[in-house]
């Protein structure tokens, strides 16, 4: 067995022991979170008890006014507490998740590496559209402070000009097809070179088992967040406007108009993909994820 595989190994357990204790981390924030809930319950229903006081009453006398003062300041303290405890859970989370893409990463590399392992079979189709369906709705929702913007990378916000996508990250790959055209896929980062600026990607469809070095603007960054229509509907695709989107059931982008953006957070987009076919150029309305739909970076249709 090779020393690199060795260490990778190590890298493996290293990540197993983390994610453990991020787990037990986790589960300690969510009784917190059920005990500050359980502890703010009591005060909540003074307040609507005490509302109801004073509609029995029908006035609103200063004891009143100084109670309910004092318990809404409470609620607030609260509801801040509460958040603040969420929050914590959530960077938890995240630290869980790039640990396991870590250690998958480290997986398939030492797979690569090995001389002694057989070849690695090709992942069945059905099971690759279960994962990207999975990465999909497992994408975090952006969750800002008050008066927070959605960074880069959330929904439709475009990634930053010296950004640079690490290895792992799922990306638009224009790549030249066997038939000499060119077509966006869906691909994963193996590496980036700072010196010719140049990226080397996976294609995903493990069918095509395709490595491809390709220079930046041939580069999509796929969204790393959700934007929630609720309080950050500015991150979302506007409604005729021109994107790439992932096709159902396949590896590959295609322009397309969205028909409708998402209303909750947990919706997809409407999409209308460019179509021949169809006697006013574009197909039926199809849902497609905001995990892989991007800015199309050619403006004019063909």
């Amino acid at each position: 067995m090779h020393f690199g595989h060795l260490i990778t190994t190590g890298n493996i357990m290293s990540a197993d022991t983390k994610i453990a204790e991020l787990l037990t981390e986790l589960h300690q924030l969510i009784k917190q979170t059920q005990e500050e809930r359980s502890r703010s319950e009591h005060n909540l229903l003074n307040i609507q008890k005490t509302h109801e006081r004073m509609q029995t009453e029908n006035k609103t006398s200063p004891y009143y006014r100084t109670k309910l003062r004092g318990l809404y300041t409470t609620a607030r303290a609260d509801a801040e507490a509460e958040c603040s405890i969420l929050r914590h859970a959530l960077d938890k989370i995240a630290e869980i998740k790039s640990l396991l893409e870590e250690r998958r990463i480290a997986a398939k590399m030492a797979g690569v590496n090995s001389d002694n392992d057989p070849p690695r079979k090709t992942m069945r189709r059905g099971v690759l559209m279960t994962l990207l369906q999975q990465s999909a709705m497992t994408l975090p929702l952006w969750i800002g402070k008050p008066g927070d913007s959605p960074p880069p990378l959330c929904g439709a916000m475009p990634a930053n000009s010296d950004y640079v996508a690490k290895q792992g990250d799922k990306v638009a790959a224009r790549v030249k097809a066997v038939d000499g055209d060119e077509q966006w896929i869906l691909a994963e980062v193996v590496s980036y070179s700072h010196s010719t600026n140049k990226y080397e990607v996976d294609d995903i469809d493990e069918e095509g088992k395709e490595r491809h070095t390709l220079s930046r603007r041939r580069i999509i960054p796929l969204p790393q967040w959700k934007a929630n229509p609720e309080t950050d509907p500015e991150a979302l695709f506007s409604k005729d406007q021109l994107v790439l989107a992932l096709y159902p059931q396949t590896t590959c982008f295609y322009r397309a108009l969205i028909h409708t953006h998402p209303h909750r957070p947990q919706d997809d987009y409407s999409v209308l993909f460019e179509d021949t076919s169809y006697a006013d150029g574009y197909s039926p309305p199809l849902n497609v994820a905001q995990r892989y739909v991007v800015a199309c970076k050619e403006n004019k249709k063909k």
